[in-house]
């Protein structure tokens, strides 16, 4: 009879768990005291089956949630953790910086987390990101399209079982890769409110920080900016303009000369950090696929390497040294269990896994539709990062032949110059974040955090 009833209580118990989708998180591992915020851990399921487990993090605005947007956040990578936008970003905690000595990384509060005017869901998106999971071998798929689409399922999904925020104001966030990403998803939610699928949303925008956007745009931009920099010499960058022909990325094999050029370029930026080149170099947590394709020679002599790239730990002091507590601390038995992680769902959290298949090389298209419609878009890039120049993302606002509103001016925080702005019509604003790097709110917090508080309240910046 005992033997007869365990299959029964196991599912009985796996269905418990489920049927507990989300849960209220009042105090995290590390934090002092009481959250000083209202912090909400689930899953929602999505696909065929619900074989796809997203883990959410939300965190209801400390202004008036009842009024205040809704934003969805998408992390870049692709495939990094949400984790890193609410921890390092535009979250309302921080690591305090110390060198790690075994014990659990401090949690301390961040006066200028977005979620003091707007209610945020940090997604762990695409699935095997953070700790959303795969219940099935088939559901790992992870992809572009596949992203997009899941984004979509989840949000209406959270919107049914979150009945109390249908009528807010509801925007699209990320940054990085998210680029590619998150015009797509607002695309896919428009159509689908369109065509009555329930819930509707509420949907009003999309705020992109240092997009990935064309790669034809974004990658090329990287030459004029290391120029513009002085990172490189003015008779190498007259040399790589001619001998490549302004193209820097799909180059002809036998083109031997421009081949020579990049080779030098590379060298001359081989100790500079990337993402924000004022920064120490510093070893990062993981090779990003798209941080690669910035590197040619690399690329054609070790094609597979990347994926088994065993990387260094960055050391106190470098500015991704938060990444390494961040790991320490939600791989902590105590954390998932506070976080309410289901037990067994993932092995080893990592803030990014790159395993990923690429659909999308261009979202201009999706820009260009989505203006046309009438949504409101905040552009923003830190106006020191290689990865994605601001150069690059100006000239592919520039290809959406939009008029100019507001020309090009400087914004303003306590007294000074934090960056120029300029808008556009179709309800576009696009700024620079002085001193900002591949993700500005984690290098320019209080000045990120005023530009979205005058942007999402329709003040100018």
């Amino acid at each position: 009879m005992a033997r007869r009833c365990l299959p029964f209580l196991l599912l009985l118990q796996v269905w418990l768990q489920l049927a507990s989708a989300h849960s209220i998180v009042k105090f995290l591992p590390g934090f002092q005291g009481a959250l000083p915020f209202h912090l909400e851990t689930g899953y929602v399921g999505v696909d065929e089956a619900e074989d796809v487990q997203l883990f959410y993090y939300f965190i209801k605005s400390q202004r008036n949630p009842k009024d205040d947007p809704l934003l969805l956040w998408l992390t870049g990578g692709p495939g990094c953790s949400a984790f890193s936008g609410l921890a390092f970003e535009i979250g309302p905690i921080r690591f305090e910086e110390k060198e790690y000595n075994g014990s659990l990384p401090t949690l301390v509060f961040n006066p200028y987390s977005w979620t003091q005017v707007s209610s945020i869901i940090f997604l762990d998106l695409p699935v095997s990101t953070g700790f959303s999971y795969a219940r099935a071998p088939l559901a790992l798929q992870r992809s572009d399209f596949k992203q997009v689409s899941q984004a979509e399922q989840f949000l209406r999904k959270w919107l049914m079982d979150h009945q109390e925020f249908l009528s807010n104001p509801v925007y699209i966030s990320g940054d990085s890769y998210s680029g590619i990403i998150v015009p797509a998803v607002v695309q896919k939610i428009s159509n689908g409110n369109n065509d009555g699928i329930k819930p509707l949303i509420n949907l009003k925008g999309y705020t992109l920080g240092n997009p990935f956007t064309d790669f034809t745009f974004d990658l090329n931009s990287r030459i004029p900016f290391s120029h513009g920099m002085g990172l490189i010499s003015d008779e190498l960058y007259e040399s790589l303009k001619k001998s490549c022909g302004g193209q820097y990325q799909t180059i002809d094999p036998k083109n031997s000369e421009c081949l020579e050029n990049l080779e030098a370029r590379d060298k001359c930026i081989s100790e500079i950090e990337e993402s924000h080149i004022l920064l120490r170099k510093c070893p990062s947590d993981a090779p990003r696929p798209i941080e690669m394709m910035g590197n040619r020679r690399y690329l054609r002599e070790n094609p597979q390497e990347f994926l088994h790239f065993k990387p260094d730990l960055p050391t106190i002091g470098c500015w991704n040294y938060g990444f390494l507590l961040g790991s320490y601390w939600a791989n902590d038995d105590k954390v998932r269990k506070a976080l309410h992680v289901r037990e067994g769902s993932i092995g080893e959290w990592k803030r990014c896994n790159y395993n990923y298949t690429y659909e999308i090389n261009s979202c201009i298209k999706y820009h260009i539709d989505l203006g046309i419609k009438g949504y409101r878009r905040l552009i923003y890039s830190g106006d020191h990062d290689m990865e994605a120049p601001f150069l690059g993302t100006q000239a592919w606002i520039r290809s959406l032949n939009y008029s100019i509103v507001n020309d090009w001016h400087p914004w303003h925080f306590q007294g000074q110059v934090a960056g120029y702005t300029r808008t556009y019509s179709s309800q576009l604003t696009f700024a620079t974040v002085r001193d900002g790097g591949h993700t500005a709110p984690a290098d320019r917090p209080a000045e990120c955090f005023a530009m979205f508080k005058r942007w999402i309240n329709q003040e100018p910046l």
